[in-house]
């Protein structure tokens, strides 16, 4: 592990420590309230993990954070999947160079000139990544209706929302990443 990693997760886990025990004195858990089985066979309490049915404000402080932190590391993942497994390494040779032309004038100004420019790859990778992502978001999408049209069960709109909208962020990576050229740019700047 990198130093500076290391350093990132000490700091996290010492802020998340002091508020990890408060949030473990919070309140009581309360009843669970169910449907009575002999009416009706449907459970819509049931869930894939157990979860408590009450929580206390510092407990969803703790959750809140952990949900940020994990948040950063999965843009910077992403972030790093980009630049380093997809664009061409800094040593590849690109079609234009210090200031020379490329087939996109508009790239270029008086102020603003392509320093690098690398072609998109299309690769069969980028197509077979683009189509299993397009899959799973209509079948997230198909999930989630099936779930708002079955009656009060209810409880996987969350799960089947964020596969779905994960799914259609993944695609805008995978677009991005396989199907766009990658330019670097120098600017003149007036201070």
């Amino acid at each position: 592990m990198r130093r500076e990693t290391a350093v990132v997760v000490l700091l996290i886990a010492s802020v998340l420590a002091p508020m990890w025990y408060v949030a473990l004195h919070g309140e009581p858990p309360s009843e669970e309230i169910e449907i009575d089985q002999s009416v009706t066979e449907m459970r819509p309490l049931q869930g894939i993990v157990d979860t408590p049915n009450k929580l206390s404000p510092s407990q969803v402080g703790v959750i809140v954070w952990v949900a940020l932190f994990g948040l950063v590391g999965l843009v910077t993942a992403v972030h790093r999947f980009m630049n380093d497994a997809v664009r061409p390494p800094d040593d590849a040779s690109a079609t234009a160079t210090d200031g020379g032309q490329v087939s996109v004038p508009w790239f270029r100004t008086d102020d603003r000139w392509v320093v690098e420019y690398h072609d998109a790859s299309d690769a069969m990778e980028g197509i077979y990544a683009m189509g299993g992502l397009t899959i799973l978001a209509i079948v997230f999408a198909a999930l989630f209706t099936g779930e708002y049209l079955t009656l009060a069960r209810t409880q996987y709109f969350g799960v089947y929302a964020a596969g779905m909208f994960l799914s259609l962020a993944l695609l805008t990576v995978a677009y991005y990443a396989w199907f766009l050229p990658h330019v670097k740019v120098a600017e003149r700047r007036d201070h």
